[in-house]
């Protein structure tokens, strides 16, 4: 009540007492005279809006003032007027509240959306303000109905958004408007008040917590107060202390509203508070308190509520999921909460701190990996091992299983299969508490008809889902299934075991599942060969087999009398709203003012991609979660709806980056993208897909991509990089050509392995993608530490422009004399017109680049450098051969050869370098073949074998050694040789045999290559130099016999001959009689490595003219007299065969042999070479011997090459001739089948001559000679049947073990075995007693592997052992 001139009701009371006198004649009487006054003249809203001192509860009139205060005279009519109405004062005054804040709104004489109020109106707003918390004091004024009556005005939403409106602009204008800090104080006074006032009203919590609300109109007036949240409105305006302080007792009231909610209902309904399922109004509220504190306060007023209130589960478990997903710093704070919590739980026995822990540490797992470590993960960290919290004593053992136990008819079936699957460590002595436990989490699965048999072998115990039913997830394991199988060819691990250990599931479920009845393809698909794989390995039953294949013949009746049926068609429903959420994401991430949101947003995404993916199919619940993700590189495999959302995901984070660059360089576009790439690793069932379509896109297909896809591709590889700890190993098939077969790789070496240089197209696009890369990590992450900067670049990008710009700009290749003038700028990328030659120079000459290039992790090495060069095609090079070799020069002698050793050099030294290439190229030949580009696999690069070769000579150049030096030059080329053939370890006994056939051809098409010079040294001997052949003879005994032996070895056995005895003869220039040093080395051969003498003898034809001539161009001089001798073999030998002319046998006979066998090759027909065997004189036993073994090994040869020029018929009968011969001459021959301990001098020479694969496969030559053999045979040789025995037990042998013995359709191995063991059968009744003496160390082995064959060995042996006996005892 305002009276003229604007004075309050006191002014005007107090000016009339001044003028006149009283008419009343006491206090009594005036009071009496006002109330009547006021009751005919009463305006309780403008009496609201006066000002003054209430009494003191509890203070009697008078007591204190001796006057009439005119507040008393509010509380007065506030009481009279709500008797009269008969309504409770405090309500009376709500209402009248209520209408003097409408009026306040709407008076205002300036436009309707001016922004500020005017003074009256601040004044106005200031008392009523006043007057109410003067009445809340005294109990005379109800919130709560203000609040309702506030919501339930008609235009209160908009009244209250007026005023709202009008006080949150307050401050804009503060300083000009509103002089001095009084009215700053009042500006947050109203702010405080109204939120106070409105927003704790009753059901005003509760609409914000409700999921889905109906009334559009709450919906929006929550959305508005929601704003007076936002920390930027208050600016200075308030103390951020205060601020805070409201802050903080705001979030704690919204965790403690209505606490009804218990413990058991947390645990039930938990799953459904998630981050996306909790209101949006909900998480906006959160998020705009949690703003005002570091996410360690937050976390640290989170744990002070729950330890000191009663609070609403559902609202804090819900900001426990709104902290996860929007902070990315909570989860390590989160598990350092839960360490607190548990180490408190367990230190005081405290329950509470427990329960709290496992609700946590679930709503947290609920966001996914993403953003936390799974339920699994933390519970097998915190109770899976000795060290465990629970692991101190047995009372806390009992502890936790207890409080397991009370969790249990709450429990979820996924939580109790974690703790089935994944137990807490028990002592031994203990393991019935924990068996006690189990057996009621199994009863309680049973309730819940779950069976913890039914189990999938995919299951993923960290989704959070209900519980797939057996059938679904029987379907999800094929899948998986399928895929590891589809890459790797094998039969997954998890299947096998399932069908030995997993029976019930396996036959149940997971057969019918694969078994479906279907059309089948024409051609077997992956799915037909997996089948076919189990039922070859007995793991699917025939009967269900039949079954199987006649369903699946019925159905494509069933399809062929109907083929107009209708394929079911899916729902585009959730793509498309995966593809919106998308989009309003690439909104979110353009506008810097909505970065706050996305987060959220982001989980939204996460939650749309889970409902189109399904259920986590990706892990074996038993299995870590860190398995490989198989690739299969050379055709990766995606299903149709994994490449749909993949291709989605891609194009969406594509078109984001582009639209954020469009605005922002990388290093200020937020976190939206390395969020999204973050969600799209926490789903590990969507990794496969992901990878595999990358494979696609980089490897397949990278030529053909435009700058968009590169510079997409290019900031996605670096962001998934970022999370490179959700990415477990990549399991990359590279087909049958495998690198490094069952190595996982990280996910840095799997970028490294898909950008591959081999053409022209090849090299533009890995320059691009690389460039691209490396540019964008720089830019985005510059503010990084050089740790974690250092941390986050895949280190083969780096490695990758360290071998392209050099090798494409020549300018890279010197010394940089200046940095860059300008920086490479991201967004100058995407420009059509860029010329990426330069772009890369550019980004290769910044000084940031350089400084990166000196960290150990990103220096390309010498050995790196050579595998990338290796594996470019010369034909398609983008370099013509003389620039390649220009390269090739500058990188070798002028990078790698003088740089230091740390920075990936040879430090200068050339034996380092020559055993860096000669690894390269063999480990370049083991790996990888060249895509199609006409190389062959086990060729070596003829340049870089020249490089090799340049090197090898100049180490010639090093100084000789001095007289009297006993120690000869290193022979560095086979040490690192042999080096790799004895340490090498390549899996099964097959796969290392394979290898090393691979290796050895290798060393032997690289020692061709090398100069003669390299295979002999010198060394001094007394006072002389002498040849040191030791080393190369020992090499050539243990690794190189099958290529000099015989004619398998092709023109590579041909060339290694001529390169030993050329480096004989050049090494001799050496030694002081040069002669004498030959002479002296091929006796040493003769000795100790005669394989080299047979090579010799075998190639003489094309080796005596390049001898010779060397020989007369170094010493001008008579051949040396071993090489003579050698001469004269050969001569004698093709007389011997040609003129009829007596044929000298030499010593020992097996040379000659050698030479009659090689000179007989030459022969064809071999007529004259039977005709020849007759004139041999009776001196020729022992050479017959010889060359009916070098005509075996011909036969062997033969069977295991056949297509290497010796006929396998040709040999056998030539072979059948020399026996016939040997028969009729009644020369003892089979001494040389018997093992090398047992064999004489001459044999033991001739086996000794023989690879290892030839002895092994003797047994197969003894028993392709059975025509020839005669009864006479069993009666003259009384080891014979030792002899046959013990081939018949190793052929059985080689047979059961595997062994892959050579057949051709002709002879088929198991024919041999056949005739080999009927003649056995047939021989042994015609065998002399005394040669039953020989077989007993046999029998045993003999039983084993043919019972029939041994007890006819024992049947016929006892009457030998019976004769035996008698006469040992005539001899008494």
């Amino acid at each position: 009540m305002a009276g003229a001139g604007g004075r309050s009701w006191r002014d005007l009371v107090a000016g009339r007492a001044r003028k006149r006198k009283s008419p009343f004649g006491s206090q009594a009487e005036l009071r009496e005279a006002a109330l009547r006054l006021l009751d005919h003249h009463q305006n309780l809203g403008d009496l609201l809006l006066e000002v003054g001192d209430l009494p003191k509860p509890g203070v009697k009139d008078g007591a204190e003032h001796q006057g009439v205060p005119p507040e008393s005279f509010i509380v007065s009519v506030l009481q009279e007027q709500a008797s009269k109405l008969g309504v409770p004062t405090a309500t009376l005054a709500a209402k009248h509240a209520v209408a003097d804040v409408e009026r306040i709104c709407q008076d205002s004489a300036s436009p309707s959306r001016v922004p500020l109020l005017s003074s009256d109106q601040r004044k106005r707003l200031s008392c009523l303000l006043q007057t109410v918390k003067d009445l809340l004091g005294n109990n005379m004024f109800c919130r709560s109905l203000f609040c309702q009556e506030i919501w339930k005005m008609k235009h209160g939403f908009e009244q209250a958004s007026e005023l709202g409106r009008k006080v949150e602009f307050q401050k804009v204008g503060h300083q000009l408007l509103i002089p001095g800090r009084s009215h700053v104080g009042f500006s947050v006074t109203v702010l405080f008040s109204l939120v106070f006032s409105v927003f704790w009203g009753p059901g005003v919590l509760d609409a914000v917590a409700k999921e889905k609300q109906e009334d559009v109109s709450m919906v929006q007036a929550v959305r508005f107060w929601l704003n007076v949240f936002n920390v930027s409105l208050y600016g200075s305006v308030a103390h951020p202390d205060s601020l805070r302080q409201f802050f903080r007792h705001t979030l704690t009231e919204v965790l403690t509203y209505n606490p009804v909610l218990k413990v058991s209902d947390a645990i039930q309904m938990q799953k459904e508070w998630s981050f996306t399922r909790t209101s949006p109004l909900l998480t906006a509220l959160y998020r705009k308190l949690l703003v005002a504190f570091s996410v360690k306060e937050s976390i640290c007023q989170l744990q002070q509520v729950l330890e000191t209130h009663e609070v609403n589960w559902q609202h804090v478990l819900s900001c426990v999921s709104t902290l996860v997903v929007c902070q990315a710093e909570a989860e390590q704070l989160f598990k350092d909460l839960l360490s607190h919590l548990l180490l408190k739980a367990f230190g005081n026995y405290d329950m509470e701190s427990m329960i709290t822990a496992f609700l946590i540490a679930r709503q947290a797992a609920l966001e996914g990996p993403a953003v936390f470590m799974p339920y699994s993960e933390w519970f097998k960290a915190s109770f899976g091992n000795a060290g465990g919290h629970h692991g101190s004593s047995k009372k806390s053992l009992v502890f936790l299983l207890e409080f397991l136990s009370e969790l249990v008819p709450f429990e979820t079936a996924p939580y109790l299969k974690v703790h089935i699957m994944y137990p807490p460590f028990v002592p031994t002595k203990h393991r019935s508490l924990l068996l006690e436990y189990i057996t009621l989490a199994k009863t309680r699965l049973a309730d819940l008809k779950v069976a913890i048999e039914d189990m999938g072998l995919y299951e993923d115990l960290s989704a959070t889902d209900e519980a797939v039913q057996p059938q679904a997830q029987a379907l999800r394991d094929v899948e998986k299934a399928l895929q590891i199988f589809e890459n790797t060819r094998k039969i997954p691990t998890s299947v096998i075991e399932a069908s030995i250990f997993r029976r019930p599931y396996y036959t149940s479920w997971f057969l019918p599942a694969l078994l479906r009845p279907r059309v089948l393809p024409k051609t077997p698909d992956g799915c037909m060969a997996f089948i076919d794989a189990l039922k070859r390995a007995d793991k699917i039953p025939s009967n269900l087999y039949s079954t199987y294949l006649q369903a699946c013949h019925a159905m494509k009746e069933k399809v062929l009398q109907d083929d107009s049926k209708a394929e079911p068609t899916h729902s585009k429903e959730p793509f498309e709203q995966l593809k919106a959420e998308l989009a309003e994401l690439r909104t979110l991430a353009v506008d810097q003012a909505q970065w706050e949101d996305v987060a959220a947003q982001a989980a939204v995404v996460s939650d749309r991609l889970r409902g189109l993916l399904g259920g986590s199919s990706e892990e074996d619940g038993a299995a870590p979660l860190d398995s490989p993700v198989p690739v299969a590189v050379p055709a990766p495999r995606l299903a149709p709806c994994h490449q749909s959302v993949v291709d989605l995901l891609l194009t969406s984070f594509c078109q984001t980056l582009l639209a954020a660059s469009s605005f922002n360089p990388p290093d200020r576009q937020g976190p939206c993208l390395s969020l999204v790439v973050r969600m799209m690793c926490g789903h590990r069932n969507l990794l496969p897909a992901l990878l595999g379509r990358l494979c696609q896109l980089l490897y397949h297909q990278g030529p053909s991509l435009g700058a968009a896809h590169i510079l997409g591709l290019a900031a996605f590889v670096i962001h998934l990089s970022e999370c490179r700890a959700l990415i477990p190993g990549v399991e990359a098939n590279f087909g049958v050509s495998q690198p490094v077969p069952g190595k996982a790789l990280s996910v840095s070496e799997y970028w490294s392995s898909l950008l591959v240089c081999r053409t022209e197209e090849s090299f533009v696009f890995c320059l691009r993608f690389c460039t691209a890369a490396a540019a964008y990590v720089m830019c985005k992450f510059s503010s990084c530490s050089r740790e974690d900067f250092c941390a986050l670049i895949p280190p083969g990008l780096i490695k990758k422009l360290q071998f392209l710009v050099p090798r494409l700009s020549l300018e890279a290749r010197g010394v940089l004399c200046e940095e860059a003038k300008t920086a490479l700028s991201w967004t100058s990328l995407s420009c059509p017109s860029l010329n990426y030659r330069r772009a890369s120079l550019c980004l290769w000459r910044q000084a940031g680049f350089q400084e990166l290039l000196k960290e150990e992790a990103f220096q390309l090495s010498f050995r790196e450098w050579l595998l990338m060069e290796l594996e470019v095609c010369p034909e398609k090079d983008i370099l013509s051969a003389s620039e390649r070799q220009d390269f090739h020069y500058w990188a070798i002698y002028q990078r790698y050869l003088p740089a230091p050793s740390a920075a990936g050099g040879c430090d200068g030294d050339l034996e380092k370098a020559c055993g860096v290439i000669i690894n390269a190229l063999l480990d370049s030949s083991q790996r990888l073949d060249l895509g199609g580009c006409g190389q062959s696999k086990m060729s070596v690069s003829p340049e870089i074998l020249c490089r090799l070769q340049e090197l090898v000579l100049e180490l010639r150049c090093r100084p000789k050694l001095l007289p009297g030096c006993s120690a000869a030059h290193r022979h560095f080329l086979l040490e690192i040789l042999q080096g790799r053939l004895t340490g090498s370890q390549h899996g099964s006994a097959l796969g290392e045999q394979l290898w090393r056939q691979q290796e050895l051809l290798l060393h032997r098409r690289i020692l061709v290559g090398l100069p003669a010079s390299t295979l002999i040294t010198t060394c001094w001997k007394g006072n002389k130099t002498v040849l040191d052949c030791d080393s190369f003879l020992c090499f050539v005994n243990s690794e190189l016999r099958g290529t000099w032996s015989s004619r398998e070895g092709g023109m590579c056995g041909a060339i290694l001959s001529f390169l030993l005895f050329q480096g004989l003869l050049n090494a001799s220039l050496e030694c002081e009689d040069a002669a004498e040093g030959v002479n002296e080395a091929l006796a040493t051969c003769q000795t100790k490595c005669p394989v080299v003498l047979l090579s010799a003898a075998l190639w003489w034809p094309r080796l005596e003219p390049v001898l010779c001539s060397q020989w007369k161009r170094l010493f001008g001089a008579p051949l040396a007299e071993e090489l003579d001798r050698l001469r004269g073999w050969h001569s004698s030998s093709t007389r011997f065969l040609c003129s009829g002319a007596v044929l000298p046998v030499s010593d020992p006979p097996w040379l000659s042999a050698a030479f009659l066998h090689g000179a007989i090759l030459q022969q064809s027909p071999r007529g004259r070479g039977r005709e020849a065997l007759q004139r041999l004189g009776t001196d020729a036993e022992q050479l017959l011997v010889a060359l009916l073994f070098f005509s075996l090994l011909d036969l062997i040869s033969a069977r295991i090459a056949p297509k290497e020029g010796v006929d396998f018929q040709t040999s056998l009968e030539w072979s059948l001739e020399i026996l016939q011969c040997l028969e009729e001459r009644g020369t003892s021959w089979p001494l040389f089948f018997h093992s090398a301990e047992r064999d004489p001098g001459e044999c033991r020479v001739l086996r000794s001559a023989a690879s290892q694969q030839h002895t092994r496969l003797l047994p197969l030559a003894f028993y392709s000679l059975t025509p020839s053999f005669q009864r006479e045979l069993l009666r003259r040789e009384p080891t014979f049947l030792s002899v046959a025995l013990q081939m018949y037990i190793q052929l059985l042998q080689l047979f059961v073990e595997g062994e892959v013995l050579p057949q051709s359709d002709q002879h088929p191995t198991e024919h041999l075995i056949s005739a080999a063991r009927r003649f056995l059968l047939g021989a042994i009744p015609h065998c002399p007693a005394h040669s039953f003496g020989n077989i007993q160390p046999l029998l045993r082995t003999c039983e084993e592997l043919d019972p029939e064959l041994g007890a006819a060995l024992l049947h016929f042996s006892q009457p030998a052992v019976a004769m035996e006996l008698e006469e040992e005892l005539e001899l008494f």
